[in-house]
């Protein structure tokens, strides 16, 4: 009797978890449902104002056909300078981002140490990419030197993070028998954790230069250089054919750059 009351019993917790589990999902996608109409509430968009857009759109394309290939070795020269921006800025923003990582992350860092690493890392972040450009056009003249300094900025926001998110994935085991050994925190870092984050921070590290190729092309808007410098201009002048051959260029060397450093993460991934 017993045997039976405790069988009936599991199977009545069984039907109330399924129901329950089947209710805290509709719950979430009721919850996902109405985030998504609040924001495009917000947006606020005219369906008939799209519609009728639609033949501007498709002229401004049409001008940018045939590429005019008479630009190329400009665009050549101006992506050249665009992959060096590219390759110091993410450099310089590298090896400022490595200690700001090791000071934000919680499984070797004072919380008072952490805070501040985290401000600093907020406060970067929180700067727009076009903003930094700007104050460094100011403080150094157009041109690639204002790029660079602009993506080294913009890099420690996003690769202090990286860096600090793989600091704290690390095998709690070594850093536990390192401070059973009486090691500092700075032991720590340099003994147990970066002999495991080294592949994973290269892996970062490349995505990185990766995007800030396509964020430097962004940064000629304002002036600092680049193959976004030349772009910007026959955009204004209305040379648009001249433009679609600068943004061919820098779709084949991207494309080119994306494949191979995607080869270089997943050996890195390996090791």
């Amino acid at each position: 009797m017993n045997l039976f009351f405790i069988h009936k019993l599991k199977i009545k917790n069984s039907q109330f978890l399924q129901i329950y589990t089947w209710l805290s999902r509709l719950v979430i996608l009721f919850i996902i449902v109405a985030v998504y109409t609040w924001a495009l509430q917000g947006l606020k968009v005219d369906v008939a104002l799209l519609k009728d857009s639609f033949p501007y759109v498709t002229d401004f394309i049409s001008r940018l056909w045939p590429p005019n290939l008479e630009v190329v070795d400009l665009a050549i020269e101006a992506l050249v300078e665009t992959v060096q921006m590219s390759l110091w800025g993410t450099t310089i923003g590298a090896i400022i981002s490595l200690p700001i990582a090791v000071c934000s992350a919680h499984n070797i860092a004072p919380l008072w140490l952490r805070w501040l690493a985290s401000f600093l890392q907020n406060a970067v972040r929180s700067i727009p990419s076009i903003i930094l450009g700007l104050i460094f056009v100011a403080a150094t003249g157009l041109g690639a030197p204002a790029g660079t300094l602009a993506l080294g900025i913009y890099t420690i926001g996003y690769l202090a993070k990286f860096y600090q998110e793989a600091i704290e994935s690390v095998d709690p085991r070594s850093i536990e028998s390192l401070e059973v050994s009486g090691a500092s925190w700075i032991q720590i870092a340099q003994y147990g954790i970066f002999p495991q984050v080294i592949p994973l921070g290269l892996g970062y590290t490349l995505y990185m230069f990766e995007y800030n190729i396509r964020a430097a092309s962004v940064l000629g808007v304002v002036g600092a250089g680049g193959i976004g410098f030349e772009l910007v201009n026959y955009i204004r002048g209305f040379e648009y054919t001249k433009a679609t051959t600068m943004m061919l260029v820098l779709l084949v060397v991207v494309t080119v750059i994306d494949a191979l450093s995607s080869q270089l993460r997943s050996k890195l991934e390996k090791i």
